[in-house]
């Protein structure tokens, strides 16, 4: 089984410039005056045995103009490192995917520029199929740089099951799960009032505790994390990201896949460390994000229609987590989250921050509801993707596209 492991890398302006209106919004983007993660991410495949697959690193800048910084930056950081992981490694930046919009111009193609981008989570990780998928690759493995590892088998762990059988259903989409610095799979339970109220680290450790930490080994879950997943090639040609989830991608992908019958499944020895840098946004923006992600998600079970070939859903199939965020008492959970959250702030002193974990309720009821129907989105976005990933199938095509990134590469060595 061939795989292709993907790794994109986020990066922002130089430390003091900072971020800029109409920049990217990621957690947490290098500065292009600092080192990052990344290196570290690399030298860590050194310790694995089984190195017999390909690595693909995104280079994602949060504004077009430091395209070309950011990709010499990563290629810098890839050629340094690459002696340590002993694998073959490859870049794909902004000056490739432009390449590849070309090729499909030239192909009559036009219409799939839409499906192929570099800004924006969903968008990012779809770029992480695509790769793959031009490659000829049987199955993505999608990691993130701020992630080590520690097991010497991971590999050998997705090759074990990745496509393989399990009670009469194939493992299309199997799922790891992080290790937190301190070596536990648990999340830091909730300090404040406000976050205990609104309960994700606690709906999240239900989950875990009911999947990772319970047997059997493989088992069918309702989450999944954006940085230790392995999708299979019958999966990835049918099913995408959806562009218009703005966090919490990987979740909303385990939706989607759902929808179309497809199950995920996880290992509950396939781990990797997280070792991300501190969260630099404040708490009512965080909160904020999760609106966005938890509202858009119920709509789009609401609004399911039946269509031949889908599978019906509700938030019970989601277990405890994301499940709990998913049902009709949401626009309480964030009421009330939102007006403890502003009188946390307005005790510390922080009336703007106070301020703003109150517009929250009015994003949650306006902002954050999408103006079209998100089940008949899916259910487009889903047919021009299939089309598209086949059509890029055809020899020639294929092969073009992949010589696009693969010869740029090698003219840029010394």
């Amino acid at each position: 089984m061939e795989l292709t492991m993907m790794i994109p890398s986020y990066w922002g302006r130089d430390s003091v410039t900072g971020w800029k209106e109409g920049d990217a919004v990621y957690d947490h983007p290098i500065p292009t005056d600092q080192e990052g993660t990344l290196g570290r991410a690399i030298r860590s495949i050194g310790i694995l045995r089984d190195k017999d697959f390909r690595l693909v690193v995104l280079a994602v800048p949060t504004s077009p103009e430091i395209e070309n910084e950011v990709e010499d930056i990563v290629k810098r950081i890839v050629e340094e490192n690459t002696p340590a992981a002993g694998v073959e490694i490859l870049v794909f930046g902004p000056s490739h995917l432009k390449s590849v919009h070309g090729l499909l111009d030239m192909d009559g193609k036009k219409a799939c520029r839409e499906l192929l981008s570099l800004r924006g989570y969903s968008n990012i990780r779809n770029m992480c199929l695509f790769i793959p998928h031009v490659l000829g690759s049987d199955a993505a493995v999608l990691i993130d740089d701020d992630e080590v590892f520690e097991d010497p088998d991971f590999i050998g762990k997705v090759r074990e099951h990745i496509g393989q059988e399990i009670d009469g259903k194939r493992i299309y989409g199997l799922a790891g799960y992080y290790l937190q610095p301190d070596g536990n799979f648990y999340v830091p339970a909730p300090q404040d009032g406000w976050a205990y109220y609104w309960g994700k680290q606690i709906q999240m450790n239900k989950a875990f505790e009911a999947v990772i930490a319970s047997p059997p080994r493989i088992k069918e879950t309702p989450f999944v994390f954006g940085g230790n997943m392995t999708i299979h090639r019958n999966l990835f040609m049918k099913i995408p990201f959806d562009p218009y989830v703005r966090r919490g991608e990987d979740i909303d992908y385990i939706m989607n896949s759902m929808m179309f019958g497809f199950s995920f499944f996880l290992d509950n020895e396939l781990h990797i460390k997280h070792l991300p840098p501190a969260k630099s946004h404040p708490q009512w923006m965080r909160l904020r994000e999760d609106i966005y992600r938890f509202v858009f998600e119920r709509e789009k079970l609401r609004h399911q229609k039946k269509v031949q070939g889908m599978r019906r859903l509700s938030a019970e199939d989601f277990g405890e987590y994301p499940g709990a965020f998913l049902k009709e008492d949401l626009d309480e959970r964030i009421k009330n989250a939102s007006m403890l959250l502003s009188g946390e702030y307005r005790r510390n002193g922080d009336i703007a921050g106070g301020i703003e974990a109150l517009k929250n309720m009015d994003v949650a009821f306006k902002e954050a509801v999408p103006s079209f129907d998100p089940f008949d989105h899916l259910v487009e976005l889903q047919r021009k993707w299939e089309k598209m990933m086949i059509h890029t199938s055809h020899d020639e095509l294929a092969k073009s596209i992949r010589e696009t990134f693969i010869n740029a590469e090698k003219s840029a060595e010394p």
